[in-house]
């Protein structure tokens, strides 16, 4: 523990002095808000560390789908206009991680750093965060067929390798969520809950390894998720749960003026506590993390000795924030499964007499 606990101290501490003193020499201070949010952000491009980074393709729609090609030039041909910089390609430049189209070959701003002269163009790039998901949906695919194959080989047998590590997962995705909460009509939601989980879980996971992307933390990814939650749920409501919703049984007649308009909020509001919920947390927990790390970077402007002074007590705060985000990931991915196997049950069970 002591000797782990050294490397992260003298590796923190090297790397906070060569990052602080490049941002020093290059923008005269260290910004911790911009440095955070870039890795908490989508980007045109998947940065790993130094000048190591993956350029991905740039899609648009400008008068029909154009590829743009790699989002490269975008990010070495930077102009400057009214103290902001852009990347430029063509006719079209990237600020703020958005694709502008060109009316002169070069961007005004208003007071507020709004672009007054470019139309936003339609971007359908593969960036940082889809090919994070992709990444993912790949080894959801293999990870699960590696399992499949398993079991029809091992049938009737102990389970091995992979299978072993995943089948109590997978029987406690079964068990204690899909039975637990929609009872037993749980079989024909296993395949979208044991999805939900395993996705969920894996990219919370992808985002801890440093360089990652931040997808569950990205809203638009836990507003799909949620939105299909909704979808499921709506689809499999029965008579009983649509009865619940607009003329609830055993209340007064005008009630239903009050009760009714909530009902059918409560709707909406389910999927929408399951989008921020997990967003809210994973972005929080990445934050944290990298706030922390700031410190050394921030002490290290005060000088070597300050920033390698800090960064014992900072890499024993962040190993104990990475073990918790590890919880956090599982426990996120828990949290959501649960809560959509619950909105399902309310949707399909079935009424007492």
């Amino acid at each position: 523990m002591r000797k782990l606990l050294l490397v992260i101290t003298v590796f923190l501490g090297l790397t906070s002095q060569l990052i602080a003193g490049g941002q020093a020499q290059e923008e005269g201070a260290f910004n911790p808000s911009e440095v955070i949010m870039h890795h908490i952000s989508d980007a045109h491009e998947w940065h790993f560390a130094g000048d190591f980074a993956i350029y991905l393709p740039v899609i648009i729609v400008d008068g029909g789908l154009k590829f743009l090609g790699s989002s490269s030039d975008f990010y070495h041909n930077i102009e400057e206009n009214d103290g902001h910089h852009y990347g430029v390609k063509g006719d079209y430049a990237l600020f703020h991680e958005h694709i502008y189209k060109l009316e002169n070959g070069t961007l005004n701003f208003d007071e507020e750093g709004h672009p007054t002269n470019a139309s936003i163009s339609l971007d359908f790039s593969i960036t940082k965060n889809v090919a994070s998901m992709m990444l993912s949906a790949v080894l959801l695919f293999l990870i699960f067929s590696t399992v499949a194959k398993g079991y029809k080989k091992n049938e009737g047998k102990a389970p091995k390798g992979l299978q072993s590590w995943l089948e109590p997962v997978i029987i406690f995705v079964r068990d204690d969520i899909a039975k637990q909460m929609i009872g037993h009509h749980y079989a024909r939601f296993m395949p979208f809950l044991l999805t939900v989980f395993f996705f969920i879980w894996i990219n919370n996971l992808l985002g801890l390894v440093p360089g990652g992307a931040n997808l569950t933390g990205n809203i638009a990814f836990t507003l799909t998720l949620a939105a299909l939650t909704f979808i499921v749920t709506t689809i499999s409501g029965n008579k009983h749960y649509w009865t619940h919703i607009f003329a609830l049984p055993g209340v007064p007649k005008w009630t239903l003026v009050i009760l009714t308009p909530i009902e059918i909020i409560g709707m909406f509001v389910k999927p929408i506590a399951l989008m921020i919920r997990l967003f809210a947390n994973i972005s929080a927990g990445h934050i944290i993390i990298l706030s922390i790390v700031s410190l050394i970077f921030i002490a290290g402007q005060a000088g070597t000795g300050t920033g390698f002074g800090v960064s014992p007590l900072v890499g024993i705060f962040t190993l104990v924030m990475n073990l918790m985000e590890l919880l956090v990931a599982f426990l996120q991915a828990f949290i959501f499964t649960m809560l959509s196997a619950l909105f399902i049950g309310q949707a399909t069970e079935e009424a007492h007499h």
